[in-house]
């Protein structure tokens, strides 16, 4: 059974059942009493995958570039995302459907495999090291202003001693 699914595993045999004796979703839910958007996802699954849709897949499938792009033209061209998603083995036709989406909204750049994770920094310029004179300028800015907080600390603890 899959994760996220709030049908049990015996609900999706039986639902599955009722597909193959040519029930579709909606009348499934009924007859099962569960609510119709899990048995509706099922059904659609079942449709491309037959018996295969009560099957989890253990990792997530990445596909090609061309692999995309070559089933997004067909998509444009006309054929309909069930028989394009059954030909090529999608989990789904809306993972065809969101492709499209996305070539028709950015282009076929859409398609490309994402970099994963935090992007590099940019490699710039080494730091330079700062010279001596400066280094020690910094240090007495610093001395400064440690013995001016160091007077004011001093100056408050005699107020509270009066």
């Amino acid at each position: 059974m899959h994760a996220r699914s709030s049908l049990s595993e015996d609900q999706r045999e039986a639902a599955v059942a009722w597909f193959e004796k040519g029930v579709a979703d909606t009348g499934t839910a009924s007859l099962l009493g569960v609510a119709r958007p899990p048995v509706g996802r099922l059904y659609r699954r079942w449709r491309i995958h037959g018996r295969g849709a009560l099957m989890t897949k253990p990792t997530k499938r990445a596909y090609s570039f061309e692999f995309k792009l070559a089933l997004v033209e067909r998509f444009a061209a006309g054929e309909t995302a069930h028989d394009l998603a059954s030909e090529a083995g999608l989990s789904s036709p809306k993972l065809l459907e969101t492709w499209a989406r996305a070539y028709r909204r950015e282009g076929s750049d859409a398609l490309r495999p994402k970099t994963k994770g935090r992007p590099r920094k940019a490699d710039g310029p080494p730091p330079v090291e700062p010279s001596e004179l400066e280094r020690l300028r910094r240090e007495n800015e610093r001395l400064r202003a440690e013995v001016a907080y160091l007077g004011k600390l001093r100056a408050l603890r005699a107020q509270e001693r009066r």
